[in-house]
Order: C-alpha cells, then sequence, then structure tokens
C-alpha cells in the first residue's frame, strides 16, 4: 500500500510542475496537470496488472 502513496505522491509533485510550466491559460495548465496526473496513475496502475502475471 506505501507504494501507491509513492505513486499518487510523486504523481501529484510532477504533474502540478507539468502544470506549473505549461504554456496556455490558468484552465489549460490546470486541465494539463490534471490530465497528466490520471494518466501516471492510469499507465502505472495497467503496468502493475500486467507483470503481475509475469513469472519471474
Amino acid at each position: 500500500m506505501i507504494h501507491f502513496l509513492y505513486l499518487v505522491g510523486f504523481a501529484l509533485f510532477v504533474s502540478v510542475a507539468f502544470g506549473i510550466f505549461t504554456n496556455g491559460s490558468s484552465k489549460e495548465k490546470f486541465l494539463s496537470g490534471l490530465k497528466t496526473f490520471a494518466q501516471f496513475l492510469v499507465i502505472s496502475l495497467v503496468l502493475a496488472w500486467i507483470f503481475y502475471f509475469l513469472p519471474w
């Protein structure tokens, strides 16, 4: 569970930074940060689900 919290924290900080440095209006910056945050979480969870089934 702690790994998921680290993932959410990292995604939040990086998304805020990406949103701040994005060109555009405040609304576009907010939507860009929100989209980046969602992409971090979804892609990470999909990869975790795929890696769960790989035999190591």
